[in-house]
């Protein structure tokens, strides 16, 4: 009978667990509740959707993606960077940086760094020309831009940067990322080694605070530079605590992952039998693959943690309802042409991310099929922004509302089998009826009424 329980219980438990998965997880905290037991529940709910979300493939393709891409621009990154490094005389850093990176490798994560650092200084500019130079910056630009790519598909934007924005933005943190690292890392060995710091780890508890600091350095250096890439990368404004969070849970990552790679390097001497030379390479483009999806990982903790609504919908994509995209469309609209009518700055797509709580990819839809429908006009400059694309006196609520209502039908697309005609007429009817009630209330009216009001 006691047997018989027990089974019982066991094969129950997988049933229990898959419906605590879909439904009891995903349903509303009680307001009594304490904040420990609400941080408890939104780990484990932002923990199943980066399961399900590495489960689901997306991100590893991207990861792959990534991977191609770098070993064709590692080179040439890094030797723009020992270039700029060299006039700052601080290019002999170069070589312990990527031994700390590729330190998961092992016995052979020197070798890889000779052979990377012995390519560098083949690279003589003298000798490319400028066909060569110009395919040199082509390839750090395209990895670049891969990557914000893939930043932008985690934050679900639809839209990169401008070409001038690309050329700009890169080139900065391809010339200045460089020489910012290596002064801080400068900077941090100077405070280290100082004279007042040495006095004070001969003094306790500051030799062990001091010691436990100096450990945990690369770890927050870690942490430092991923919260950097979550925060600028992404075409889209990343709050600093979700960036500094998704980089910590990234840099936990970073040094686990790390450490389990590198016990799987030094017992792997039959991969090294099996494929000789070659193993090198294969473990080089397995530990990349495994540093892009850290990387990507992170990014993605750190959107849903700017985006909670997201996290209590199980991470499905925001799909707006009719009623709710005419809402949002009309609201827009308000708010875009009241601030061209006071003269004011028109909002980025960040402020009005924030105003509506819409994600950036669900709002530039609406935007988009305003914008097709030769409502709205995008202005040229740094960040995307939006004016009205003629009077606002002449622009129509009604003309609005049909524009957000078919801005996804297909009109080279005919139905073989048309409703029947007494559905057509009272279509018909019914959207006469609402341009009688609408009347001739145009956008300038209901902006100024919502401004007055």
């Amino acid at each position: 009978m006691k047997l018989s329980i027990v089974k019982h219980t066991v094969n129950k438990w997988p049933l229990q667990l898959k419906r605590f998965c879909k439904v009891g997880l995903w349903q509303d905290i009680p307001e009594q509740a304490s904040a420990l037991w609400r941080l408890w529940i939104n780990t484990l709910r932002v923990s199943y959707l980066m399961i399900r979300e590495l489960a689901t493939g997306e991100l590893n393709l991207r990861a792959m993606s990534l991977v191609f891409t770098t070993l064709l621009s590692l080179v040439p990154l890094i030797a723009v960077a020992f270039s700029v490094l060299k006039a700052f005389g601080v290019h002999n850093q170069m070589e312990p940086m990527l031994l700390g990176l590729l330190e998961p490798l092992g016995e052979r994560g020197p070798e890889i760094t000779n052979n990377i650092i012995g390519f560098v200084q083949n690279v003589k500019v003298g000798v490319l020309g400028s066909l060569g130079l110009a395919m040199l910056f082509y390839t750090i630009i395209s990895l670049i831009q891969k990557i914000e790519n893939a930043f932008n598909f985690v934050w679900r934007v639809k839209r990169s940067r401008s070409i001038a924005r690309r050329f700009t933005d890169y080139l900065s943190v391809v010339m200045i990322g460089p020489v910012l690292i290596f002064s801080a890392l400068g900077l941090v060995a100077t405070v280290l080694n100082h004279d007042v710091v040495r006095q004070l780890s001969s003094i306790e508890p500051f030799g062990t605070l001091l010691v436990i600091a100096t450990k945990l350095l690369p770890y927050i250096m870690i942490v430092v530079a991923f919260t950097f890439l979550y925060k600028f990368i992404p075409n889209t404004k990343v709050k600093l605590s979700p960036a500094l969070i998704g980089a910590t849970v990234a840099g936990a990552l970073w040094i686990t992952i790390g450490t389990l790679f590198a016990s799987f390097v030094a017992s792997s001497s039959n991969y090294t039998a099996i494929y000789s030379s070659f193993a090198i390479l294969f473990f080089f483009m397995i530990w990349l693959y495994l540093a892009w999806t850290i990387l990507l990982t992170g990014s993605q903790v750190a959107f849903y943690l700017q985006h909670p609504k997201l996290v209590r919908l199980a991470g499905k994509p925001l799909v707006l309802s009719p009623r709710l995209r005419e809402r949002e469309g009309l609201w827009l609209m308000a708010v875009i042409a009241r601030r061209f009518y006071s003269q004011q700055e028109p909002l980025s797509i960040q402020q009005l991310e924030e105003q509506t709580g819409l994600t950036n990819n669900a709002l530039q839809s609406i935007l988009s099929s305003l914008e097709n429908g030769g409502y709205l006009v995008e202005v040229a400059g740094e960040s995307s922004r939006y004016v009205p694309a003629c009077d606002i006196a002449k622009i129509k609520i009604v003309d609005i509302m049909h524009c957000l209502r078919t801005a996804e039908e297909n009109n080279g697309y005919q139905v073989r089998n048309q409703p029947d005609r007494d559905v057509n007429q009272l279509i018909k009817e019914m959207n006469e009826a609402q341009a009688q009630a609408i009347g001739e209330i145009t956008l300038r009216d209901l902006a100024m009424k919502n401004h007055v009001s």
